[in-house]
């Protein structure tokens, strides 16, 4: 990529060449022309006030909007979870965390799910906790009842203040109801922010007119004051449906002004600025044109026709290139040759596009190996040798887990207990593949596949796999335990085998995954079909390489489909209490010590030992 110094300079500038070309047009009388172009000038300015009024005015609005949600939100943090007993004190730190988060909260009400004022905490009154005050009849209660959220009517208190109440349910009925008094005055913040031209404002007012803000805050401490001024003044904007008008402000002026309604909470956003002030400038142009108005010919005009043609095909490029970029085409270049600015910036646009693609496909590549790696790992190939994903030949440790009993769940469970049980194992068993640094090949319904020492290699693959196989087990049982209190019987078996196996990436263009083929990986899935609940079965690979740490026993020599003689299986023996002992499982009696096959016995071990 051409560095900065490498980028050729205009031979003459572009400001050089249109003030020659405007120099000498202004020698040719244009008065035609002046007047028509004052005109025009005259209507884009109105349009462009029009314009500027609206951002203003809409900008209040947003920041509004982001005031009251951003209340809201904090205050849907208090009703997150159910009422329990005895839990009031902790709701009231809550409530006293939350005055001193948000400076516009004055005192929060906790309401339990019988409408019983529970908890109040205040800026100014006295905290209580318990059983209080019946809230079930309250505007605020029925309101957040109906609709989740509620605003209420600004009212004045000391008759001076604004206020305004908002109350908040929680997403379950037992969570209970939040209701919030919020002073208005810290809105005053958002309207003296905005400054229109000079001397144009903004200002706030409710449904009834009443002045909610105003970059004279005194005008808002005096309550009602004026009211009927600036209900007048919302009438007759808020009648133009968002179009600027003229009319007289607040103060008496003309203004030309516009409305922008407040979302959630009803009110009038009003954007003005004083009709002297906002045309000051047409009427600076107007003068100027009245100058050149004797002046203009025909050489004028078809050398700036001249000089527009050639700045258009340039432009036109840089368009074209732009919306190539925006669609995706990162590989395209512009080439301009107008030796000024227009060639910088082309030179300027085709960098930017290199860059956008070289980012783009390092963000690709990462968030491609993200889908079956640990976040950690995808980051060690990403800036590592990119050939790790190639295909290539390895030992591989190959991990199958299956939930038991789950077709039969399926069947008569509803889908939404189907798939929260399948997030909570998905959950489970990708927190334990990114703590162990695995590769996590796919989820399939209910059955999952892991590797071992590929594409990241490691320095004991059997024994990483057996620990990880133990905590998979383990957190699934966990889950099982909880599920089966639910009504929902589940178990997890895991089979795990070890050989050389050919992984990378296969697929097709937009989709590619990367895997492992060969017969390590066919083994591990029929000793997964084989497991029972709660059972790890290892091939004899894997047992030799991890006896002397991990507790196995054989189950004996099991005939497996693809082999042509019987396979002994083993099985590591356990003793997490966590881990639910079935009568499915095999009986001691019948599961002889690998130690027998390698002349030692070893004691049993928890999901724990052997780190």
């Amino acid at each position: 990529m051409p560095g900065p110094a490498s980028v050729t300079r205009p031979r003459r500038s572009l400001f050089v060449k249109y003030f020659i070309t405007l120099f000498v047009a202004v020698v040719v009388p244009l008065t035609l022309g002046s007047v028509i172009e004052a005109w025009f000038a005259f209507r884009d300015h109105r349009l462009h006030l029009n314009e500027v009024l609206q951002i203003e005015a809409r900008a209040a609005a947003d920041r509004i909007q982001t005031f009251t949600d951003g209340i809201r939100d904090q205050l849907g943090w208090l009703v997150q979870f159910p009422w329990t007993q005895g839990e009031d004190d902790r709701r009231r730190v809550d409530g006293l965390r939350l005055l001193q988060q948000v400076p516009a909260i004055v005192s929060v009400s906790l309401v339990d799910p019988a409408g019983t004022e529970r908890v109040f905490v205040s800026r100014m009154s006295l905290n209580r906790t318990g059983r209080g005050t019946d809230m079930s009849s309250d505007p605020a209660v029925v309101g957040a009842r109906a609709n989740r959220v509620w605003y209420g009517p600004v009212r004045y208190q000391r008759d001076s203040e604004p206020y305004m109440r908002i109350a908040v349910a929680g997403n379950r009925a037992a969570a209970g109801i939040v209701v919030a008094d919020i002073n208005l005055k810290l809105i005053w913040d958002v309207i003296a922010a905005i400054k229109i031209g000079n001397t144009g404002h903004a200002l706030v007012v409710d449904d009834g007119g009443r002045l909610i803000a105003h970059p004279d805050i005194s005008l808002v401490l005096r309550s009602g004051a004026g009211s009927g001024e600036f209900s007048r003044l919302k009438s007759v904007v808020s009648a133009a449906n968002g179009s600027a008008v003229v009319t007289t402000g607040d103060d008496g002026r003309d203004f030309i002004a516009l409305s922008v309604p407040a979302a959630n909470v009803g009110w009038t956003v009003i954007a003005q600025q004083p009709i002297v002030e906002a045309f000051e400038s047409m009427r600076a142009t107007l003068w100027r044109s009245l100058m050149f108005i004797a002046i203009g010919t025909v050489f004028a005009l078809v050398l700036a026709y001249w000089r527009a043609s050639r700045m258009w095909v340039p432009i036109r490029k840089l368009e074209e290139g732009a919306e190539r970029i925006g669609m995706g085409q990162l590989d395209h270049r512009i080439a301009i040759e107008s030796r000024d600015e227009l060639e910088q910036l082309a030179v300027r646009f085709n960098q930017m596009a290199e860059e956008l693609g070289a980012s783009q496909q390092k963000s690709e590549r990462i968030n491609r190996l993200k889908q079956f790696l640990a976040p950690q790992v995808a980051e060690l190939v990403e800036h590592s040798d990119p050939r790790l994903l190639d295909g290539q030949r390895r030992d591989v440790v190959a991990i199958f887990g299956d939930l038991r009993g789950f077709t039969a769940f399926s069947a008569r469970a509803e889908p939404e207990a189907i798939l929260a049980v399948l997030r909570e194992y998905y959950e489970a068993i990708g927190a334990v593949t990114a703590r162990h640094a695995a590769t996590l090949i796919r989820f399939a319904g209910d059955g999952v596949m892991v590797l071992v020492n590929a594409p990241v290699r490691c320095e004991d693959p059997a024994h990483c796999g057996i620990r990880l196989a133990i905590d998979m087990q383990t957190a699934v049982q966990s889950l099982a335990n909880n599920w089966s209190a639910g009504g929902c019987t589940v178990g997890f078996g895991v089979g795990i085998a070890m050989g050389p196996a050919t992984v990378g990436t296969l697929g097709y263009h937009g989709r590619v995954d990367y895997t492992a083929i060969g017969n390590v990986v066919n083994l591990a899935s029929r000793l997964c079909s084989l497991a029972d609940d709660a059972e790890i079965l290892v091939d004899p690979v894997v047992t030799e390489q991890v006896r002397d740490r991990i507790p196995l026993a054989s189950i004996g020599k099991q005939l497996i489909k693809g082999y042509d003689h019987a396979v002994e299986v083993f099985a590591v023996v356990r003793s997490d209490p966590s881990v639910r002992h079935l009568g499915c499982q095999r009986q001691p009696a019948c599961v002889p010590s690998v130690g027998t096959g390698f002349g030692r016995t070893v004691p049993e071990l928890s999901s724990t030992d052997g780190r």
